[in-house]
């Protein structure tokens, strides 16, 4: 009689993943920036490597997505091309570039008894990555994980699982490649929705923090079950305002990028606030424009009148990301109008204004309390890659130890080692 094999239960599994993670995470610590370096470039070449499989799973996956009738902008955001695996594969050695943080000392001084103190930069440990969505998210995090001295436990959405997957097995062999434990970039291989549960329990303290990388639901869980710090990237409700000072063409090519370059991601904008001083003079070429590339246009009482097609904004527009070929306008009385407005609807993750007042610019940058305020800039340069952080793992939207893109930095903490000479305290 054959022997009946146990199954392991989910709970089992999860525990499983912190227990090797934590084991990989000490090892990781000390790893020479060198050796981290080789598994990075291993992990690019593998990407390029695997792109066939790669893009055999995104396949299956933009079938599943097409049948249970996802949005343009979903397709979009979970869609890998050929183009877009190299980019992948090119944003992991922009990772190999970037200077290892760990061990790195952050200030030192010498005490009057003779002590040097330093704050010195160390791994944060085991972090936990829930995303959605966004396949490229797989190789971004756990290199960034990698870079900063972390073991990772990954959780991708189940309409992306056949891309994560195969893009998770390329990770491994870079790792492998370079002689370092395969188990610092793990993926939880089940798309049951209580492994998320069992990641916000903290995997019984395998787990150190956790980046939710998703939608206001996705962050709202885990910011209220979570029992170990997150770092949280809220929603993108991204405001761009042209104030009565702004360069009408600079404006117009600000908020075209800003919206329509790619629609689906965090940093497009979704709602365009212009002073009433010009917005007869700017706004009917750029909403005419806007509409001429197949954006909807939702605006208040003035704005309908300035030109035809457009529907009547509602109270729900001003607090939607909407990540699609919608943008929401508003005419407001000045700078502090627009300002209040974006204190009100913003989610504190990226704000825009167009502006040749460097009085008004410098007042908005200092005021607008978000994660990046930008002057003068599309605000799809809201990404960690841009920043010249190599990528990022997420934008975190909070104050709490980061904010903004979290890049190799920010996935460090740091200790005080305290040199002495045989001091003893009275």
């Amino acid at each position: 009689m054959l022997e009946k094999v146990e199954t392991p239960s989910l709970g089992e599994l999860m525990q499983d993943l912190g227990q090797r993670a934590r084991a990989a995470a000490r090892i990781l610590a000390t790893a020479p920036t060198d050796k981290k370096n080789a598994a990075l470039q291993s992990m690019a070449n593998a990407i390029r490597s695997a792109a066939p499989q790669i893009l055999e799973g995104n396949k299956r996956d933009l079938e599943t997505m097409q049948a249970n009738g996802q949005t343009g902008a979903f397709l979009d955001r979970g869609t890998l091309t050929e183009t877009r695996i190299e980019e992948i594969a090119q944003a992991l050695e922009a990772i190999v570039a970037l200077d290892d943080p760990v061990g790195s000392v952050i200030a030192a001084w010498d005490r009057p008894n003779g002590l040097n103190i330093q704050r010195v930069r160390t791994p944060l440990g085991v972090i936990g990555v829930i995303y959605e969505s966004r396949p490229n998210v797989t190789a971004d995090a756990g290199a960034l994980c990698l870079k900063a001295g972390n073991a990772v436990i990954l959780r991708g959405g189940s309409d992306t699982i056949h891309s994560n997957k195969a893009i998770h097995l390329a990770l491994q062999a870079g790792l492998a490649a370079a002689g370092l434990p395969e188990d610092a970039i793990q993926m939880v291989p089940v798309t049951d929705r209580a492994a998320v549960g069992e990641m916000l329990s903290g995997l019984n303290g395998n787990l150190d923090v956790i980046v939710p990388r998703g939608g206001k639901s996705l962050v709202a869980r885990v910011q209220s079950e979570a029992r170990v710090p997150v770092f949280a990237h809220l929603e993108g409700l991204v405001h761009i305002f042209i104030d009565k000072a702004a360069d009408a063409q600079r404006a117009k090519e600000i908020v075209l990028n800003s919206k329509m370059r790619r629609t689906g991601i965090c940093g497009s904008a979704e709602t365009l606030l212009v002073h009433e001083a010009v917005a007869g003079s700017i706004l009917p070429e750029i909403l005419q424009r806007l509409q001429e590339m197949g954006c909807e246009i939702r605006g208040d009482e003035t704005v309908q009148g300035l030109l035809k097609g457009i529907v009547p904004a509602t109270p729900e527009d001003w607090i939607t990301e909407y990540l699609d070929k919608i943008l929401a306008v508003k005419v407001v009385p000045d700078l502090e109008g627009a300002m209040d407005h974006i204190a009100v609807y913003s989610s504190n993750h990226t704000d825009c204004i167009v502006t040749e007042d460097k009085t008004a610019a410098e007042t908005f940058l200092s005021e607008v309390d978000s994660a990046i305020v930008l002057h003068n800039a599309s605000t799809q340069f809201a990404d960690g890659g841009e920043f010249g952080m190599g990528a990022e793992i997420g934008i975190a939207t909070g104050r709490m130890h980061a904010r903004g893109p979290v890049g190799v930095e920010q996935l460090t903490s740091f200790k005080y080692q305290v040199r002495g000479e045989g001091q003893t305290r009275p």
